[in-house]
Order: structure tokens, then sequence, then C-alpha cells
């Protein structure tokens, strides 16, 4: 057998090394996935029994339920301002096959995408994969991981087509200021630029408020916003995510679904047509755990030598700065899960720029964060 060219190198990334580590040992204090640990609600549960017992039980429309597209624009209009009909809406088997649809709907051979480090590592395999280059603007933490206009207009060439954008941000779980939005639509629309936006996030926000970049002028038509309910309402192990974009695009990434998945499983969107309309309340609830957690580990973070850690912004996830144990980001992940069976992610699995941090996803009880960070503070001192 011969592999396909452009797969005959294939390495799993960083973060699945992790993974795949954690799986053969045991009493591992698991803080390096982005999973929320609480369980989907039992009402949306049933609202998917419901269906089935209704007889949801066949192939869905290609696009997704036209209530189920309603229901995801009520509730970006409700929370965002977003203004958007169902016929913006694609329904998607998962959030990241958003992107990975749209890369290929939009790019040639050779076409530029321009991604802002850290960034989610599986966003530069799926540039690739669709024949695009991903050019890698890199950041600093004094700058926020968010790069500035100056920065941004240097990384543009003639061959760069999109700018693909994630905040709340995985992994640094920072969030791109308003102002900073806007100069960088501003960009866009003068260098023709179009925006990926990845707001899978949008419901957890500390500080400030989300933007949501199809809201700015001149947006609407040059942004696709890419979103779900795994991180917002538990539901993970349901698959499903969604784009909300100028209804050309929308229209291509259906058709090339079609090849791929043949639509979104009937049963989890009638589950979302309920989420999305009845559990904003609950969103505030876990928001809060969330920040608790978050403000608690990071605060246990700042006590420990060699590591400093700032306040979380947004999403689940802290970034710590472990440049002052003098080990690289692989190092010191590493030799944590082997001596301590603590499991985070380098970040240098999310470009140069996280290179000297790690990252820690909040998404365990307080028990677990305190036990983990009881076992982090011993492995240092040793």
């Amino acid at each position: 057998m011969k592999l396909a060219e452009r797969y005959s190198k294939a390495q799993f990334s960083g973060m699945t090394k992790i993974f795949q580590a954690i799986e053969k040992l045991d009493n591992v204090l698991n803080l390096s996935i982005g999973e929320p640990d609480f369980d989907t609600e039992p009402d949306i549960i049933d609202a998917a029994a419901k269906a089935a017992r209704a007889g949801f039980t066949h192939y869905p429309p290609l696009q997704g339920f036209a209530d189920t597209r309603q229901a995801v624009c009520d509730y970006w209009k409700r929370h965002h301002g977003l203004d958007a009909s169902p016929d913006d809406v694609l329904m998607t088997a998962g959030g990241l096959q958003v992107p990975y649809l749209a890369l290929q709907a939009l790019l040639d051979p050779g076409d530029e995408v321009i991604l802002v480090e850290p960034y989610f590592t599986p966003y530069a395999t799926q540039i690739t994969a669709c024949g695009g280059v991903p050019v890698c603007l890199k950041t600093t933490e004094e700058n926020g991981f968010a790069p500035t206009s100056a920065d941004l207009e240097k990384a543009i060439t003639s061959r760069t087509k999109i700018l693909l954008l994630n905040s709340p941000c995985n992994p640094s779980g920072r969030v791109i200021p308003r102002k900073q939005m806007e100069e960088f639509a501003a960009i866009a629309a003068e260098r023709d630029l179009f925006v990926l936006s990845d707001e899978i996030y949008e419901s957890l926000i500390y500080k400030g408020r989300h933007t949501a970049f199809a809201t700015l002028p001149g947006m609407k038509e040059r942004a696709l916003t890419m979103g779900g309910l795994s991180k917002s309402h538990c539901m993970t192990g349901w698959r499903i995510g969604y784009a909300i974009g100028p209804t050309e695009l929308i229209r291509v990434m259906t058709q090339i679904s079609t090849s791929q998945t043949y639509g979104l499983n009937s049963l989890t969107q009638k589950a979302a047509v309920h989420a999305l309309a009845n559990h904003d309340t609950k969103l505030i609830e876990r928001k809060n755990i969330f920040a608790g957690r978050m403000d608690s580990v990071a605060e246990r973070l700042n006590k420990m030598k060699g590591v400093s850690c700032a306040p979380a912004e947004g999403a689940f996830y802290l970034f710590p700065n472990i440049r002052g144990t003098g080990l690289k980001s692989d190092e010191f992940v590493w030799s944590l899960l082997e001596k301590s069976r603590v499991a985070v992610i380098p970040g240098s699995a999310f470009g140069e720029s996280g290179e000297g941090y790690i990252r820690i996803a909040c998404t365990q009880s307080a028990e677990v964060l305190n036990q983990a960070m009881d076992r982090m503070e011993d492995f240092l001192k040793r």
C-alpha cells in the first residue's frame, strides 16, 4: 500500500500525543481536554427522545431542519445582535466541520490563510489539506495574544485570501477587544479578505462582552461565524456545530457536505432546538462556575515558582507562562505527566508563539483542580 504523498509524512499533533499517552496511564488528573465536565441537561435529552418517538429517525434536510436553523438565528440575535435568516445557516457534524467546509469552498491552490498564533491545532492541517498555505502571525502575551493592525498589514500578500480569528481563544483564553476587531474589519474590507471567525466559546466571557465579528460594519457578507453547542450547552458527544454566513457560501458548503456527512443527525438537531431556546439561565450558571474555577487555579499558579498566569478572560482555558522554570513547554508537560500524573498541553502545540506556555483546561471539579495544583506544586518543588 502506498499512501497519498500529502499524507505520507503525517504525524499526530502535540495535543493528540498527550491524549494518546493518557490512555495508557492510571491515576491521571486530566486537564488537557476542552470538554465541559457537566452532562447534557436531562430536558435536552428528553427533547431528543420525544423527537425519536415522533418519527424524526430519517434523513434530515441537507442544510438542517428549518426550525433548528431558526433557533440558531434567534439565539445569536438575542445574545449578540447578529441578524441572520435560516438560509444563512448550515448545521454541521461538530464545530470543526465548519472551517473545513469553508476552506474547501473558498481556497484555490496556493491561497494564503493568516492564522493568529497561538491557534487551535487542526486549523493548519485543514488549510493544508484544502490546498492553502497557512501563514502564522506571531503574537505575544504583552499584546494579549492578538496581533496589532500593523502586524496584520505586514502579513498580507497578493495571495492572502482569508483571515482566521478565534475569540475567545483556544488555547490562550484571551478575548480580542472590540476596538481591535473593528480595526481588523477595516483591513479586511480594504484588502479584500474573507474572515473565518471561530466563536465557539461565545457564551464564556468573563471580562467585557463578546463581539460577533459579522455584526461589525461591512462584515456580514465578508465573514463566516463558526459556532456550536458543544461548549455552551455541554453537548460535545452530540456532534453539533453550525455556520452562519453569506447565503452563496452556505450553499456551496452544503453541496460539499453532501459527499461527506449527508446532513446532521436528526435527533441532535431537535435536541438543539430545545437547548437553544430554553437554556440561557443555565449558560450563566455554568459560566459563573467556570469563572470561579479559573480564578482559583490562576491564584494557585501565580504562587508557584517560575510560573505566572494572566487572569481568565474567556473560554475555560488558562495559558500560564512557565519560562521561569527553565523548561521548554514539551519538557514541562511530559515530565509533569510522567512524574506527577497531571495532563496539560504544551503551548508549542499551538504554534511558535505558544512556546514557554502550557494550556490548562479548567473542565474538572474544583476538587480535582485543587489536587492537580497540589501535584504541580510538588513537581516544581522537586
